[in-house]
């Protein structure tokens, strides 16, 4: 019975350790979307390369494209203008 119980912690404890020590999976943007009947839009892109995305979507009635995050990148900031001084803002010109 001890015997039991033991070998029953011992992988219980297996388990815990490695549900604790996995880290979970990082968003990435793939460079090719799978898109069609079923998926929305930009679609699944979860594919490396132009030719996974076509292998993948083969038979599935589906076709691939540049992902369009990837394609256009980051939005850029907007410029922050500099503040201008307007003529009743003159408090120091003589």
């Amino acid at each position: 019975m001890r015997k039991t119980i033991l070998a029953v912690m011992t992988v219980l404890a297996a388990g815990a350790a490695s549900v604790a020590g996995s880290a979970p999976a990082a968003a990435y943007d793939y460079p090719w979307c799978a898109q069609g009947k079923g998926f929305g839009i930009p679609g699944d892109c979860s594919y490396p390369t132009y030719a996974a995305c076509m292998a993948s979507a083969s038979g599935r009635f589906l076709t691939c494209n540049i992902n369009p995050r990837v394609a256009y990148g980051q939005q850029r900031q907007p410029r922050r203008h500099h503040d201008i001084p307007t003529t009743t803002d003159l408090s120091g010109v003589a």
